[in-house]
């Protein structure tokens, strides 16, 4: 395995991270209660797990800020625009499946 550098390690996640973010915004087909079903995480997950970084590192940002930062646009925007009424059977698989806090 190649050895790498705490900077390079942080450089390739953080372009992970961005690609992540970049295919989720072209994604906008996929729900957010479909990312939860399926992979127990969402995108207003990874706004929450950003913000908690910044707080982690002293930067003073509002959830709002965070949400802004993974949809590309304003939260409100965003579900005006792409999210449905999530479905019985996604309600329910959500139920079923739902993380424990």
């Amino acid at each position: 395995m190649t050895e790498l550098t705490r900077q390079q390690q942080t450089e390739l996640e953080a372009a992970a991270f961005r690609r992540l973010i970049t295919h989720l915004r072209e994604r906008t087909d996929v729900q957010n209660i479909d990312l939860m079903n399926l992979a127990g995480f969402c995108r207003n997950c990874l706004a929450n797990w950003y913000q908690d970084a910044a707080d982690e590192a002293s930067i003073e940002m509002v959830r709002d800020e965070a949400r802004h930062h993974i949809y590309g646009m304003p939260y409100k925007e965003w579900k005006a625009l792409y999210q449905r009424e999530a479905t019985e059977d996604q309600k329910r698989a959500f139920e079923e499946n739902r993380p424990e806090e």
